[in-house]
């Protein structure tokens, strides 16, 4: 079979484009982690009764969705998470950076660690082992075009490959000859 470099080319163009593309809006949109509790607010413990249902329309919404950069509730705006570098004239060292990507990590383990402990502890306080049939925790649309864009990254990468070696193949008949 004949692979012709043009095809090679314009095939890994348009998957880095693609990948370019699909990173970007990954990148720019706030729905990574979805957390939905509309059956728990409508119909969850408490809810049981005029009193209850009384109460229960009085709490604020708990469903929200987050992005890499901020989180939002339903009816309440988006809230930013910190940036450290937000100032203009903030000159950090790599040491520093290094350090801060170390504290960084250390902080998504111990958050992941606080998020299990505390999703046990509402278990408990709920006194319902159902609680996961009301409140449906999910990956977004935006986890899923960074999944996508990392796929077309890699087929760039392939088509790169494979035309290198289409060029080297051309070399060494032209050399040959």
């Amino acid at each position: 079979m004949r692979v012709h470099l043009g095809m090679l080319a314009g095939a890994a163009a348009l998957a880095g484009a693609l990948s370019f593309v699909l990173l970007a809006a990954a990148i720019g949109t706030d729905f990574w982690y979805i957390i939905d509790t509309e059956r728990l607010e409508r119909g969850g413990p408490g809810a049981r009764g005029r009193a209850g249902a009384a109460n229960r329309s009085q709490l604020e919404p708990l469903s929200s969705h987050s992005g890499l950069w901020r989180t939002c509730r339903v009816q309440s705006p988006c809230v930013p998470l910190m940036n450290p570098f937000w100032q203009e004239n903030v000159t950090v060292s790599d040491s520093s950076r290094q350090l801060l990507t170390l504290v960084t990590l250390a902080g998504i383990s111990v958050y992941i660690a606080y998020s299990a402990a505390a999703f046990r502890e509402a278990l408990c306080l709920l006194e319902e082992k159902a609680l996961l049939d009301q409140v449906d925790i999910r990956f977004g649309w935006s986890l899923a075009l960074g999944w996508i864009s990392f796929v077309a990254e890699l087929l760039t990468g392939v088509a790169f490959v494979a035309a290198a070696r289409v060029l080297s193949l051309r070399q060494r008949q032209n050399q040959a000859i």
